[in-house]
This record gives C-alpha cells, structure tokens and sequence, in this order.
C-alpha cells in the first residue's frame, strides 16, 4: 500500500466545511466507543450498523458520507481489537484500553471509494459529501496519471497546524532492484552518535529538537500569559505546534535518508530488538531517547528492506555492550564506560563499536531462523544461499 500526499487549497468557508467533518467523524468513532463501552459482547458488524443509527439521531451526522462514518467505526473497532489483543498476550502494564479523541488542532476524516473525486488532470479534488466542502487545488509532488482510479481505496482529509492535506492510500506494491554489495552491518544505537555500525563508522545525533527547545520554551511562555479562549492565545497555540510540527518532520526526514542509505549499502542489517516504550521511563533520558526516535528509524529500515530485498535482523539486546567482540568474555561496564578495554584478552575499543560487532555477530548465527520485516509477510533464510521453497518450509530435514 503506497501513500501520497498533497496540500489543500481553499478558501476559509471550505476549511471550516473540512472541520465540520472532521469533528463528525471524531464524534462517530467516540460513539461506537461508547457504545461498544456499554454492550461488551459487540463486534465490529454491530458498530458498523450503529453508524446508520447515529445517522437518523443526528442530522448533522448524516452529511457524513456514509463510507466515511464505517471508516471511523473501524477506527475504533482497531483501538477495542489492539486492546483486546494486548490482554490475550498478557502484556505487562496497561493494556491500552479505548479512549475518547479529544479536540486537538490536528485530526482527520476518511472516505473509501466515494465521496469525492478527482479532476480530469487530477490536480483537483472535489468531496461532495453533505457538508459541501467544494473543490480544492492539490500541491504535490506525486503524480496520480500513474495509478487507476479504482487502485485509490482510501482517501483521507488529515488537518495539520500549518493547513489541510489529502492523503491516497493506493493499492499498489513497491518493489525495487538494487546490485548486491555482498556486505553485511550491525548497528547499535545510542545518544553520543545517532549509531554505530560494525566498521566503525558513526552518524552523529542531530538532536533536532534540543537544537528547538530554546525557541519553543519562548514561545510556551508568550502563550501561558495570553488569556484563555483569547484569539491570541490560539495564534500563539498555532505557532507553537507549527513549531512541533517542523520538529516531528526534521526528525522523520532524517530518518528516512539515514534508513535508505543503510539498506542500499547493504545485503543484511543486524540491530537491537529495544524495548523503547520501557526506555524512557528513564527521567534523565526520556527527552534524548524520544528525540532520537530509534523506533521510527528501525520502522523505515524494515521498510525499505521490504522494498530492495534486504534481510534485517532484530537481535536481543543482552549484554551486546557487556561482551568482548573480541574473545567473548563478559566486561562489566557502567553507562559512563565508554571504552572497552577487555581484561582477558587486552582488546581495547570503542564501547558502541564493541556492541555493534556483537550485534551482527549474533545476527549471523542465526542461521536458518525465520525473520519477519516490518510487513509481516516476507520470510528471509540466513545462512542459506537457496532458500527453502514453501513446500519443504517447516519440514525437518533428514539426518544423514
């Protein structure tokens, strides 16, 4: 499923159309929450049959286009299934019980095969639900004349501190070839460098939103002596999360460029299987952990090894910084150790280059287990130059 994007343009009437609906589909999915709240036994049918109840009740909620309020019903059919499934895994800690969405100054609304629809230069997108939003202009970078109209099978309106964008999720599988470099690479995130990798090379933190945060604290406090429900303060709230926004999109930026770099030079890609979320219940670390943002990078490392082939392998971080790479032996060392220095075999390195080498070690010798990328499709085989077909997959071979 690939996912475009193009800015709306409009007038101020048809933004306020665009808000109308996204506050409508907000209260539609904070309903089927409710009413999943008050009748356990549900599924996701009955919610979807709640939509045309909502709709008689509700004038209002009837200039919803029909497909957009299932769309929102599935929305939160995901968040009752999520936690659902969280209890069935005995997930330690909270479960993510459904919650209700709340007024923000971003959000979005969804529509399936109608309820809009493209201009003949698809440079033009017009929604033609009950709200009569109209016709807005489309900036991108994207062309659609790629793509049939029946292989777009969702679009959704998603509101940003900075304007409106449409989003097309479209049908289609992304597959490149690229040449085999016949190298393989372990990383091992930290916070002194953003990683390091098994050759010793290193990318440095760019620590995007300490770079910001003198900016930002001048602005929250600008906006905490403005006066509540004041148009002031909402233009200095606007300000303040535009200032977030290009913080969030620095960060994914880099991610993305740093992650495709990665998987072009490379044939495997071996890091940490890191518990984030558990990470930076760390005080004195969280702010740099989550400006880091390790698990978006790791997501767009899975993701373009989908796309060119390549093998990755999220390995157990355990004692990754505690071994020598060198002979094997356990080094104990604190987080301010930065050197290794192994006293049973005088091996002396860098500590992340150390845990780096342990971590494509470990990726190697495993050898013949199943690794599952980020689409939870693809099967790649280590150590095996034919992988098995699915036929003799999962069959025992015969001892010799």
């Amino acid at each position: 499923m690939l996912v475009f994007e193009a800015k709306l343009e409009g007038t101020n009437e048809q933004y306020g159309k665009l808000d109308e609906a996204i506050r409508t589909a907000r209260f539609v999915r904070n309903s089927c929450v409710r009413y999943w709240m008050d009748n356990r036994d549900i599924g996701r049918y009955e919610l979807s049959a709640y939509c045309a109840v909502l709709a008689k009740e509700f004038e209002w909620a009837d200039n919803l286009n029909s497909m957009a309020r299932q769309a929102s019903a599935e929305r939160a059919w995901s968040a009752i299934s999520r936690f659902y499934d969280n209890c069935k895994k005995k997930i330690p800690g909270k479960k993510g019980y459904p919650r209700f969405k709340k007024e923000q100054t971003h959000g979005s609304v969804e529509y399936k095969t109608s309820g809009w629809k493209l201009s003949e230069d698809r440079r033009c997108i017009t929604f033609s639900d009950g709200f009569e939003a109209g016709t807005f202009k489309m900036w991108g970078t994207r062309d659609l004349h790629f793509y049939q109209l029946k292989q777009i099978k969702r679009v959704r309106v998603v509101r940003r501190a900075d304007g409106y964008y449409c989003q097309f999720c479209i049908n289609e599988e992304r597959l490149e070839k690229r040449e085999p470099t016949a190298h393989n690479i372990g990383i091992d995130v930290g916070l002194n460098h953003f990683y390091t990798d098994s050759d010793g090379n290193t990318v440095a933190n760019p620590r995007h939103l300490r770079k910001s945060e003198k900016s930002l604290k001048r602005l929250q406090g600008r906006m905490s002596k403005t006066k509540k429900g004041s148009k002031n303060r909402a233009n200095f709230r606007n300000k303040l999360a535009r200032k977030h926004l290009k913080v969030s999109r620095q960060r994914k930026d880099f991610a993305i460029k740093t992650a495709r770099c990665v998987v072009m030079s490379n044939d495997l890609v071996a890091y940490e299987d890191l518990k984030v979320r558990n990470m930076i219940r760390n005080r004195h670390f969280a702010k740099s952990i989550s400006d880091a943002a390790w698990t978006q990078f790791r997501e767009w490392v899975e993701y373009f090894a989908c796309v060119f082939g390549v093998v990755t392998v999220a390995v157990p971080p355990h004692y990754t910084s505690q071994n020598c790479s060198n002979c094997g032996k356990v080094v104990k060392k604190t987080l301010s150790t930065r050197t290794h220095n192994c006293q049973h075999c005088g091996y002396t390195q860098d500590r992340d280059w150390n845990a780096a080498r342990n971590i494509l070690e470990k990726a190697l010798r495993t050898a013949g287990h199943v690794v599952t990328n980020a689409s939870g499709e693809t099967d790649q085989y280590l150590g095996d130059a034919n992988p098995p077909s699915k036929s003799t997959r999962g069959k025992r071979k015969p001892k010799k």
